[in-house]
């Protein structure tokens, strides 16, 4: 632990840790296996527009050198109508775990995320047992719309990624009118839109590589080491009587 100066008289100085930048770069430790994405989407129409963003978004992190799996939401039940041990639930679950980073891109429907998206991020819960399968990971976030361009999906989207303790990057993509952007085989074509995705991707890569390997230090907290010692003095109590 780096030497610090500890005058706080409200601070249990045995759980206090001053950030330590050699734990924050340790090249000698970083992982050498391919960086893992998990893009989740959200429509199940025939002709899935935020779909085919989210094919373009993984053959570019594919193209920087990561690992890309899609999440198909459609047969996903709704949250509290079936149990977690539903095939689907389970490989989405499964898959929230296996990646590093992740990508939601969602239509803009009333102003907002498609029930679609929510559904799959509801299902995604906070904590499995002892293991938090979303803190620390990257999120990048981008919507399509029918209509003129607008952010209201992506800002939502960045809430909820706050909420589930990831690390959303600041760059973003939203493409208007997405009617008009791919060609028959479903590729986006040439555009200034095309260009910010590949820029949200490259950001996201960058932004993984910089922390997947220190994720659990980055959110490592003082609130809840210390929580966590008093529920280990409160049990070592209750054995000693």
């Amino acid at each position: 632990m780096p030497e610090h100066r500890l005058d706080l008289p409200n601070v249990d100085a045995t759980l206090f840790d001053a950030p330590d930048p050699g734990r924050l770069w340790q090249p000698a430790q970083r992982g050498s296996h391919a960086p893992r994405f998990l893009l989740l989407y959200g429509s199940v129409r025939e002709r899935s527009y935020s779909r085919l963003v989210t094919r373009e978004a993984a053959r570019l992190l594919e193209a920087m050198g990561g690992e890309a799996r899609i999440f198909d939401p459609l047969g996903l039940p709704l949250p509290d109508s079936a149990p977690d041990t539903d095939p689907k639930v389970q490989e989405l679950r499964s898959l929230v775990q296996w990646c590093e980073g992740m990508v939601w891109t969602s239509p803009e429907r009333h102003g907002a995320m498609t029930g679609i998206m929510k559904v799959q991020i509801d299902w995604i819960p906070l904590s499995l047992g002892a293991v938090r399968p979303t803190q620390g990971k990257t999120l990048a976030v981008m919507e399509v719309s029918g209509g003129s361009q607008s952010f209201n999906a992506v800002n939502q989207m960045r809430v909820l990624g706050r909420w589930m303790r990831m690390l959303t990057i600041p760059n973003q993509s939203s493409v208007p009118k997405a009617f008009l952007e791919f060609d028959d085989a479903g590729r986006m074509k040439p555009s200034s839109y095309y260009d910010r995705v590949v820029d949200v991707m490259e950001e996201l890569m960058k932004f993984t590589l910089l922390t997947r390997d220190v994720g659990a230090y980055l959110v490592d907290r003082y609130s809840e080491r210390k929580e966590s010692a008093e529920a280990l003095s409160l049990r070592v109590n209750q054995r000693a009587i």
